[in-house]
């Protein structure tokens, strides 16, 4: 089944300064979810509030309709959550398999298989088993990490900047994944993003921040518009 992710008025800060001020958010059952904004806004530090890298100072998020509290990163990665982080964060020095294998930490034993959803939406990560993830190009290293999310069998699928510095080629490859997982399995997938096109094609609805705030929310079709569009210039 489906699940909702639900983000209730939190707060964040890094010391003194306020990164999110009363943020809410809904990424909605087998649906895509945009956040977009200017850099430096608050995008990825919402994310990390999610996945529970950085504690919130007020507010809740709940997967499911049950809040997460201060349940710790791998805590939330065993209910549900998958991580892609901005940068990819592979493991330069382990194998394409041992970096999959790496997503075993939020699962039962009997569960510690790498599904083969992963080789069929990313046949290369088939052939490249063996390779060290250092020696493969951003793309690749883009799409490891995102099988590596998908090893741990996500309810939500939450994605930072899956397009930065990636090859057209590829980018097209990670959105038809992304509309699978969407279409075929029902996933609820919530991204960050900067490439307009990519989530106009893509997204159900977004949200626009600035600030550490949600200026905006609506449909992906709200993207066309030139007032939203201003809010997105660098």
């Amino acid at each position: 089944m489906a699940v909702a992710l639900h983000v209730d008025s939190i707060d964040l800060y890094y010391g003194a300064a306020r990164a999110l001020k009363a943020v809410s958010i809904e990424a909605r059952p087998a649906a895509i979810t945009a956040v977009l904004g200017r850099n430096g806004v608050g995008k990825s530090s919402l994310l990390r509030a999610i996945v529970g890298v950085h504690p919130v100072a007020g507010g809740e998020v709940r997967l499911a309709g049950s809040a997460l509290g201060k349940a710790p990163p791998y805590r939330r990665a065993r209910l549900g959550l998958g991580y892609v982080p901005q940068g990819r964060e592979i493991f330069p020095l382990l194998t394409v398999r041992e970096n999959l294998m790496t997503g075993f930490a939020a699962l039962k034993g009997d569960e510690r298989t790498i599904p083969e959803t992963v080789f069929t939406l990313f046949p290369v990560l088939k052939d490249m088993l063996a390779r060290r993830g250092g020696d493969l190009s951003g793309g690749q290293q883009q799409q490891l990490a995102i099988g590596r999310a998908l090893v741990t069998r996500p309810k939500v699928l939450i994605l930072d900047e899956p397009t930065e510095g990636i090859q057209p080629s590829i980018i097209k490859d990670i959105g038809r994944a992304l509309a699978f997982l969407r279409d075929e399995m029902g996933m609820t997938i919530l991204l960050v993003e900067q490439y307009l096109d990519f989530c106009r094609e893509l997204a159900d609805s977004i949200y626009i921040m600035d600030r550490g705030e949600i200026l905006h929310s609506g449909p992906a079709a709200d993207l066309d518009q030139p007032e939203i569009r201003r809010h997105l210039m660098v």
